[in-house]
Formats: structure tokens, sequence, C-alpha cells
């Protein structure tokens, strides 16, 4: 069921009928109920490099644990690209963000150069960022150009 669901959010989204704050419902002081928010890539669209910029809300920290974050890229067949390294994280440059653990709350950043797992220069497209923090999921479309 929640494959179904990804795939319909995936969908809708390249239609263009949908946003990242529909796939988790918005607070009345405009945060994601899910205590974090993935913000939209910038530059946006990009060639051949981008950040990607989330916020940790203290909400996720009441428990004195660090959070576990993973950013993930897919094309719009689904197929995994790749997970950019995390700016500024307290274990250091160019950690990938995949199950990284996160000591405190914040505004943090993960940077894509634009290549697969392989090293190659994806092609110009639509592809999405997914952020998933402690299991629950956010998504935002990205535009590469050439």
């Amino acid at each position: 069921m929640r494959r179904h669901s990804c795939v319909l959010f995936l969908l809708l989204s390249i239609l263009g009928l949908t946003n990242s704050a529909s796939a988790q419902e918005v607070g009345s002081d405009g945060k994601q109920d899910s205590g974090f928010i993935l913000e939209q890539n910038y530059p946006n669209p990009f060639n051949p490099e981008t950040k990607i910029p989330f916020v940790l809300f203290e909400d996720l920290f009441v428990d004195g644990k660090p959070v576990v974050v993973s950013v993930r890229i897919f094309n719009v067949l689904q197929q995994f690209i790749t997970a950019p390294t995390a700016l500024n994280h307290p274990n250091g440059e160019g950690v990938r963000v995949l199950d990284l653990e996160y000591p405190f709350p914040g505004r943090f950043e993960a940077y894509w150069d634009g290549r697969d797992e392989r090293g190659r220069q994806v092609a110009s497209g639509v592809y999405f960022v997914q952020l998933t923090v402690n299991g629950k999921t956010q998504f935002q479309r990205m535009y590469v150009t050439k």
C-alpha cells in the first residue's frame, strides 16, 4: 500500500497537481506536523549542481536522541539515482545522507553534483528528492537543464 501511495504522489507531482506540503499536513504555525520540512532545492532548475535544504524542528528531539535522516534522488521512473552528501554535518563534509544521524535541530543542506551512483552526469529532466526522517517521508521536484 505504501508503494502505491508513493507512486500516486510521484505521478501527481509530475502532473503538477501537488507539492511537498501536501505530502504531510501543515500545522497552524506553518511547519510540517512531521517535525521537519523539505525545502525547494536551489538553484532550480540547475546545471550541474544543487543544494537541498531541510529543517529539523525541536519536536523531533524531545527524547534527547538523534534523528535518522536519508535523502535520496529518483528519476521519473522511480529509479534510485544517488544519495547526496551532507553539508555542515557534525561528522564532517561529504558524508552521504543515508541513515545519517543528526544530533540537534536546525536548518541543514545536502549537496548533489548532478551525478548518478556511477559518477555519470544525469540527463536533463525532472528528478525527485525524497527526505526521510525517522521513517516519515516528503518529496520535492527538481529540474536538471543542460
